[in-house]
């Protein structure tokens, strides 16, 4: 440890008091040498020995003289040492920003003169480069992109590395508008191209905001919570809200409960027949996963499903509903009731890469052909990563698995951009089936979609048909198939047989304008 200024005013002190003892101890020797004429005295073999001493004396005052700068230039070198230790404890090597136990101690310090918005910035795929293009382009782009957020940081923001590719902003005094100012801002900086070895890259990225918390570790985790609602949601900057946190109270319960009802198979699955328009011919049924929750009651999927998204459950949740569903696809065929099923895939395992081998595994254990199976992504899904999207799909689409498109309409991508997809079938959306009947501009999108995904030789499925009226009104528009409430609601596996046979009595429709 360095010698503080405390530490040395006593050294001081000594230092002179013995030099002012020499100083008084001289000056009384050289009045008794006056005095006592002692220079006259020294004859003989004593002159000798004090000549020596008097030269020993010169030697060692040489001699001390080195041994102090010797120790000086240690101390010094000890000191600059433990300044570069400290400096490195507190901060990023690559980046030279504070690291994430420096930026804790700071955010605690700040806090205690008012609230302070923490900003947390993730890099979207990075991992890609660092896999294709090796970590030392890598660190290189970290480096430049951490250059850049100090430029694009107002004055008193405090920027931090927390590890990886994830950066910490802290804004000492700011409100959560002027937080979302900036976090645009330092995204922006982050997406522009940076050149390395000659390479033009790109990369996006992700923020949270959090502005309140109880500590400064909350504050940080609540950042983290965000950024990755805003990977999610694809929004760019999300601020932190509790009913995103998966960890408070009610969802943290949730979450084990439905972590025990995976386990444990209480999920159960009911069936929605998909309906040929052409003749009335159920062709399959869609998959949808139900929980009966023991005290909460019915739990909707777009409250647990997107839960099971945010802890890692949704793997196995995803497994357990294929499970039931093509068990009951080899009942149905043992029954003689020829139908595929169709089953959701959500964002993570459209990612999954070991989706297919499993699938193939339980279709094998069940002499199931992989025709019988259809999994249907969201286009916004497909969006979020198309590189690793098409890998996972190719690989389905290889083993025989039919593939579509679900909700169809509600996100922003083009019926041109996915057809580089390897879909066969298009579902549109049911908030454009539903209202079509009484809004034109509703059912213009309605056929245009028919008509531009026939024309890319993709099958259309419309969701949503609730009345007679929209039956016929898909027909004549050509339409190939339909699904919603005026066919059938969703419903346990023992009531799909008879629902089936009550289906084939309904004629088919008109196709006349």
């Amino acid at each position: 440890m360095a010698v503080g200024p405390s530490r040395l005013a006593p050294l001081r002190r000594r230092v002179l008091r013995e030099a002012l003892a020499v100083v008084a101890l001289t000056l009384l020797f050289g009045v008794a040498s006056v005095v006592w004429d002692l220079p006259g005295r020294l004859t003989g073999p004593v002159a000798h020995v004090v000549l020596l001493l008097a030269f020993s004396h010169l030697l060692m005052m040489v001699f001390g003289k080195r041994r102090s700068d010797d120790l000086k230039a240690e101390h010094l070198s000890r000191a600059a040492a433990e300044q570069d230790l400290l400096h490195r404890a507190r901060h990023d090597d690559l980046t030279g920003l504070l690291s994430r136990s420096a930026l804790l101690e700071e955010l605690t310090r700040s806090r205690e003169a008012g609230p302070v918005p923490v900003l947390l910035i993730d890099l979207d795929r990075f991992k890609d480069v660092n896999d294709v293009l090796g970590h030392a382009v890598g660190d290189a782009m970290l480096v430049q992109i951490a250059d850049r957020l100090r430029d694009e940081l107002p004055s008193g923001a405090v920027l931090g590395r927390l590890g990886g590719d994830e950066f910490a902003v802290l804004l000492p005094g700011r409100g959560e508008a002027e937080a979302v100012r900036v976090a645009e801002s330092a995204l922006a900086a982050v997406g522009r191209p940076v050149t390395v070895e000659g390479t033009v890259l790109e990369l996006e990225g992700s923020c949270g905001i959090a502005t309140e918390a109880g500590t400064a570790a909350d504050l940080l985790r609540h950042a983290d919570v965000a950024v990755h609602a805003a990977k999610e949601e694809h929004a760019g900057v999300a601020v932190y809200r509790p009913s995103m946190d998966a960890d408070s109270g009610t969802q943290l319960t949730l979450v084990a409960d439905l972590r025990r009802a995976v386990r444990d198979d209480e999920l159960v699955v009911h069936y929605q027949p998909r309906v040929r328009l052409s003749d009335g011919r159920v062709l399959g049924v869609e998959a949808l996963v139900r929980w009966q929750h023991p005290v909460r009651g019915l739990v909707p999927p777009s409250e647990f499903v997107p839960l099971a998204e945010q802890t890692g459950l949704i793997g196995a949740l995803t497994d357990a509903v294929l499970g039931q569903a093509l068990a009951a696809c080899r009942r149905w065929r043992d029954e003689g009731l020829d139908l595929t099923v169709a089953v959701n895939l959500s964002v993570r395992g459209l990612f999954d890469a070991g989706l297919a081998d499993r699938i193939a595994a339980l279709l094998h254990y069940l002499d199931l052909p992989a025709s019988c199976l259809e999994l249907e992504i969201t286009e916004s899904a497909a969006m979020r990563d198309p590189g690793r999207a098409l890998e996972v799909l190719h690989r389905l689409r290889d083993a025989g698995i039919a593939l579509s498109v679900d909700d169809y309409g509600t996100g922003h991508a083009s019926l041109a951009y996915l057809t580089r997809l390897p879909v066969s079938t298009l579902k549109i959306d049911r908030s454009f089936v539903q209202t079509m009947e009484l809004d034109a501009s509703d059912r213009t999108i309605v056929r245009s979609t028919i008509d531009l995904a026939h024309g890319l030789g993709l099958r259309v499925v419309a969701e949503g048909v609730e009345t007679r009226a929209a039956w016929d009104e898909l027909g004549r528009l050509g339409c190939d198939d339909a699904q919603g409430y005026w066919l059938a609601r969703p419903q346990p596996f023992e009531d799909v047989a008879p629902c089936v046979a009550a289906l084939r009595e309904r004629p088919a429709v008109s196709r006349t304008s």
